[in-house]
């Protein structure tokens, strides 16, 4: 009898085994792929670039003089450059499934590697993680200028602007949830390409969700409707992460927003694997 009991979970537990290697030879493949090819890291150091320079262009060209009432939110002014770099996060993330279908290639990692939901969890789990650390730099370059230049434009602390730096729990909150923001792109990029699997109009699609859309729900004349619509509008709930002052007035939470993206990225991811799983290359 116990010999029976003891083999039960060692037979529960067998295929864990398999779909783990599985994994992890996905993983290595795919890492090999990314880094053997240098569009992925440009394209990353461009998100960075273009992050921070922006950034540095939104402080350097925003002062407060002394005689006004400035209603600015220094933190996420200095994180400004993320609305951008979230452009070229979201075109790479595309790229890394879309470039495959194009060239062919796709056909021979399937080949090589059947289990396709392996396949696309080892490529969200690298492109998230590089997107993190992108993100990590971009975030750290731009709270840094506005820490460096803001205080020299009239934000100051005698005037009742909390410093922008990352001991102070609010800034802290906005740059971590910024990086997890470009994260969430990344996924979201990466679920709608699987899904559409062309270059072109899987880019269109996201660059759409992204600018897009928050532009048309201006145009909404109830107030109601607009609040309504706002809280699941993927960028404009999820940025409101960067809001550290006015958070009365937001239409959602600065944690909820970033949920609400993360239910977006979720249910692209959960759409491309069901389209990659039954879908012929």
């Amino acid at each position: 009898m116990s010999t029976a009991t003891s083999a039960q979970p060692a037979m529960a537990l067998a295929p864990a085994a398999p779909r783990a290697a599985s994994l992890r030879h996905a993983l290595h493949a795919e890492w090999t792929k990314l880094r053997t090819v240098s569009g992925p890291a440009w394209l990353l150091l461009g998100a960075a670039a273009l992050t921070i320079a922006v950034g540095v262009a939104a402080v350097g060209a925003t002062h407060c003089p002394q005689n006004l009432t400035c209603p600015v939110d220094p933190t996420k002014l200095s994180l400004t450059g993320v609305q951008f770099g979230q452009a070229v996060v979201a075109i790479l993330a595309v790229l890394v499934i879309s470039n495959e279908y194009s060239t062919g290639m796709i056909r021979v990692t399937l080949a090589a590697m059947p289990n396709r939901h392996a396949v696309l969890a080892a490529k969200a789990i690298l492109l998230a993680g590089l997107a993190l650390a992108a993100g990590a730099v971009a975030v750290f370059g731009s709270v840094l200028a506005g820490h460096l230049i803001l205080s020299g434009h009239g934000f100051t602390a005698a005037r009742g602007f909390h410093p922008v730096w990352l001991s102070y729990g609010p800034t802290l909150r906005a740059a971590g949830g910024s990086v997890l923001y470009l994260a969430l792109i990344a996924l979201l990029g990466l679920g709608v390409a699987v899904m559409v699997r062309d270059s072109a109009v899987s880019i269109g699609v996201v660059l759409a969700l992204l600018y897009v859309f928050p532009i048309v729900l201006s145009f909404v004349g109830n107030t109601t409707w607009q609040d309504r619509l706002e809280r699941w509008t993927p960028t404009i709930a999820g940025l409101t992460i960067q809001d550290t002052t006015g958070l009365h007035s937001l239409a959602i939470t600065p944690w909820g927003g970033l949920g609400v993206l993360a239910i977006w990225a979720g249910a692209a991811i959960a759409g491309g694997a069901t389209v990659f799983r039954f879908r012929d290359a």
